[in-house]
């Protein structure tokens, strides 16, 4: 059967009231953002900030989105980039991160195939974790750090990560990447790895906001997470970021 008529009988299926529980189809799912990812802050500044990786292509244009003194917002899995916008937009208007998720998920009818994490300005956080991306899937919360993923080796990616960047001592930034290392030793995605990215606004952007602020893609790669960091050193020494 060719990924059309495939896609046609899904159509179909739908509307008559397909169990949340149903598989989706390798075919489908394969386009999925099944990946790991951190939210955090750094109450002590009010950074805001994320960080991810998967096995497929430029992860960084489309799974983050981070406001400063909002929040930030990680929509992967059967990645929306919209449900991310939605959620800041409530954060926006006064909202917590509880209310910002349900109101990014309240009319998703595809919302089991959907991760969202959320984390606002405040520290609170929010996730949800459809029933459909494979497994290991799920999400952890840490303090003022919210990690999620799907197809993962298992939960010690997470429990990796959340530990991590818990103990780590440094910038909103240095932490994120440290979770990320620790996410990947841990065994990441458990399909390969191909793109990571890295988000922190330590301040309101501005004319000369980059100086400060961080927004680093790694988009195709044999080792993204790696080469992140090299990039992200890089960048600290370039403008002087402490």
């Amino acid at each position: 059967m060719n990924l059309r008529n495939l896609l046609l009988r899904l159509l179909i299926a739908l509307p008559f009231g397909m169990s949340a529980h149903a598989q989706v189809p390798d075919s489908v799912r394969q386009d999925w953002d099944n990946t790991f990812s951190i939210v955090a802050r750094d109450p002590a500044t009010g950074a805001l900030g994320g960080a991810v990786s998967t096995a497929r292509l430029s992860v960084g244009n489309r799974v983050l989105q981070v406001e400063y003194k909002v929040g930030a917002v990680a929509s992967q899995a059967n990645t929306n980039p919209l449900l991310a916008r939605d959620a800041l937009e409530r954060l926006r208007q006064g909202g917590n991160a509880t209310e910002a998720l349900d109101v990014a998920l309240r009319n998703d009818e595809r919302r089991e195939e959907r991760q969202l994490s959320v984390i606002d300005a405040k520290g609170i956080q929010a996730a949800f974790t459809g029933s459909k991306p494979d497994d290991f899937k799920g999400h952890l919360m840490g303090k003022d750090c919210v990690v999620a993923g799907n197809i993962l080796v298992g939960r010690e990616t997470l429990e990796a990560m959340r530990t991590t960047f818990e103990v780590t001592v440094g910038t909103l930034a240095d932490r994120l990447m440290a979770a990320m290392e620790a996410g990947q030793k841990a065994g990441g995605d458990r399909r390969g790895k191909i793109s990571a990215a890295i988000v922190v606004l330590n301040e309101a952007p501005s004319a000369n906001s980059y100086a400060r602020n961080i927004d680093l893609r790694i988009d195709s790669s044999t080792d993204p997470v790696s080469e992140l960091r090299g990039l992200y050193e890089a960048y600290k020494t370039a403008f002087r970021i402490k």
